[in-house]
């Protein structure tokens, strides 16, 4: 595809056809549908193929395109006879004035426009759409027929317009290759994040005893193969490390700067490099199961949903080249029979409208931005899922923070214990028994410190959320440990973080200390910066809340709250202003999903990740303003393009309307415009977002 009027067709081909969840990038030049039931897939691909396009399938072997068949080679071949045509406006050689010699000089232009330009003109009318082409088409057509007749029947000078074809034609030329060049620079992220996949591996055999290794290709990995890892080597797959120490710099995937330590048991990721240190590792995850092949697929899904915004500019876009095509006619009929200026200037007049107009402006005004700025996030560990959350970001007035793992680390240490009737070692087993059950941090950090492979038998063991775990053992008893809401009827102390209850009877009690995130308070601290408010949302006690928040600086604090309340508790506050709930457990996932925008931490539940619209990886609660900054100024971006790109089109046409412009200025003009809107976009790369 060469421009975004091209996937706008596309797009509308395939939802003609009953495709449904219809995603068309320019920028990537990928197509994806879902076909319903019955539909015939191979063809809905052909009709594609019939539109213009090549279609290539994810399993074929990509071929590279020909030279000759590429936009600069077509832009150089149109320029070399472009310029001699130019010339002739500002020289009096004679031979240049030649109306046999311009019309040698602009066949070949006319001839690779039409191969170019017409062929995609002529099928997109064919199958009842109009794209950008179709006014490049029919601009240059008049133009070169008419200087032809001119030659052929009046042969007189003042038919002659040869020039005018080849320099529309050219000069569209360079606007597309401008434009694709800078369309390459918004999607570099996601090029940069590919080309990370593709490294060779040092692959362990060992026979009877003995190692043996041998570079291969890290693609034919599969899961379980061993794997030698260097100082300096890409790591090829995502793995477990089963031996040796390193430094492994995962700033790609993760945004961390500082490369971090990996020892045995500790996973790595496929792409990272190990910077200092050997070690050998299992391969885990292969192909699309990795987290970088995940993180690629989840920016590419949101670059290519469209925000709200975008959908109106595409509703205008679709009926912008008929409009154009009527307002230049009516530039032609009025010059013409009521202006009564010659044919040739009304002409001229009606030919400016239709290479002035840019409807890809409209289309290329979103992609662009999102492009960049999905791009920037995801390589400083922010995946920002669907572009429709894009638009909730412009009016966060508040954040919303669960307490165990989201502002403290989550890392939780044992720090006191008591139990009743019972022996230690039976304490610990039944406890271990009961917490490896749950997802919940509290129960992360005592199944880590007390693992054993003594446990207690237990059944009809379930995990009630915002609770705790029940269970029975062999002898029928039940067994209850949880916060102090469901000790509340068996004990009266609620500083407490576990209770063990046996048949409704306090049994025993667990304390540990949990550390706060050393970014916690500067991520606090540049919101409020931002003016924007924050809120502690926990299910832990009231006590350990309000000392947190003191030490924070947090001033609004809502405590001792279930799944249920805290999904109202964010309901209300969006009753206010739009609010961002971070979080990270399960009780949690309900609340990110009813949040304007739910953020979720790396290590979070799988739940509480896919509940989210934001993604920050390695667990970096550090990146959150950046996030939120990045999303609003995201936003602001597509909005300034929009802007330029309606602008430019209600001021161009009824300049080039009322005859004030050239049509080979027009043409100039028109390239340049795509190019300001991408140059635009990818000042986001650079500027500073975190305010």
């Amino acid at each position: 595809m060469h421009c975004t009027s091209c996937a706008l067709n596309v797009s509308k081909y395939l939802e003609k056809k009953g495709m449904q969840q219809v995603n068309v990038s320019f920028a990537t030049d990928e197509v994806s549908f879902v076909a319903p039931a019955g539909a015939d897939s191979a063809e809905v691909l052909e009709g594609i193929a019939q539109m213009g396009y090549r279609v290539v399938l994810p399993e074929d072997k990509p071929v590279k395109q020909p030279f000759t068949r590429s936009l600069t080679f077509k832009f150089i071949f149109c320029a070399v006879f472009t310029l001699p045509l130019l010339l002739h406006m500002w020289v009096h050689w004679a031979w240049l004035h030649n109306p046999w010699v311009q019309l040698a000089l602009t066949l070949p232009v006319y001839i690779v426009g039409m191969l170019h330009f017409g062929k995609s003109a002529v099928k997109a009318l064919f199958n009842r759409m109009t794209n950008m082409d179709v006014l490049v088409t029919l601009g240059s057509t008049a133009a070169f027929i008419y200087s032809l007749v001119g030659t052929l029947v009046f042969k007189n000078p003042e038919y002659l317009f040869f020039e005018t074809t080849a320099a529309i034609i050219t000069l569209v030329f360079l606007g597309n290759l401008l434009e694709e060049k800078s369309v390459k620079q918004t999607t570099s992220a996601i090029t940069e994040l590919a080309k990370m996949q593709v490294t060779t591996a040092k692959l362990i055999n060992t026979d009877h005893g003995h190692e043996h290794i041998s570079e291969v290709d890290n693609r034919i990995l599969k899961s379980g193969d061993c794997v030698l890892v260097n100082s300096g080597d890409k790591i090829p797959m995502d793995g477990t490390v089963y031996w040796g120490a390193g430094h492994v710099n995962e700033s790609m995937i993760s945004g961390e700067s500082s490369p971090v330590a990996k020892q045995v048991n500790d996973k790595v990721i496929g792409g990272t490099v190990l910077e200092e240190g050997n070690i050998k590792m299992f391969v885990t995850a292969t192909g699309k199961d990795t987290v970088l092949s995940y993180i690629i697929d989840l920016v590419k899904q949101a670059q290519t949903e469209k925000p709200p915004m975008q959908k109106l500019a595409d509703k205008i876009s679709a009926v912008f080249v008929p409009l154009v095509l009527g307002i230049s006619l009516i530039t032609f009929i009025g010059w013409y029979f009521i202006g009564n200026i010659p044919f040739a200037d009304a002409m001229m007049r009606s030919v400016a409208v239709l290479v002035i107009s840019c409807p890809c402006a409209m289309g290329l005004a979103t992609p662009a931005a999102v492009m960049v700025g999905l791009g920037r996030a995801a390589r400083n560990g922010i995946l920002i899922k669907g572009g429709h959350t894009l638009e909730m970001f412009k009016g966060i007035k508040q954040v919303v923070f669960d307490k165990t793992g989201t502002l403290t680390t989550g890392k939780l240490r044992l720090h006191a214990w008591e139990y009743n009737d019972m022996s230690e070692a039976y304490f610990k087993q039944l406890v271990y028994s009961l917490e490896k059950f749950s997802s919940h941090p509290i129960a992360r950090s005592i199944v880590k410190e007390w693992k054993t492979t003594e446990t207690v038998p237990l059944q009809q063991i379930r995990e009630h959320k915002g609770l705790g775990m029940k269970a029975q053992d062999k002898d029928g008893n039940e067994w209850q440990l949880g916060s102090f809401k469901m000790a509340a009827g068996a004990a009266s102390d609620d500083s407490h973080n576990l209770y063990l209850l046996k048949n409704g009877v306090l049994a025993g009690w667990i304390d540990l200390t949990d550390e706060i995130r050393p970014e916690a308070a500067t991520v606090i601290s540049v919101l409020s910066q931002a003016g924007i408010k924050s809120v502690l949302l926990s299910g832990d006690t009231k006590r350990k809340c309000m000392e947190l928040a003191g030490k924070l600086g947090i001033t609004e604090v809502y405590a001792e709250q279930s799944p249920e309340q805290k999904l109202q508790q964010i309901a209300a506050l969006m009753q206010t202003a739009p609010t961002v709930m971070v979080g990270d457990g399960i009780n949690d996932a309900p609340a990110l999903a009813k949040a304007t925008i739910g953020v979720s931490l790396s290590d979070a539940t799988q739940v509480a990740m896919q509940s989210a619209n934001v993604l920050l990886l390695n667990n970096n609660l550090g990146a959150l303003p950046l996030a939120l900054g990045l999303g609003k100024h995201t936003y602001l971006t597509i909005k300034q393009n929009l802007f330029w790109a309606f602008i430019y089109n209600v001021v161009a046409i009824p300049v080039a309307a009322l005859g004030l412009l050239n049509p080979i200025v027009g043409a100039g003009v028109m390239g340049l415009s795509d190019v300001v809107l991408a140059v635009n976009s990818v000042r986001l790369r650079y500027k500073r977002v975190d305010r």
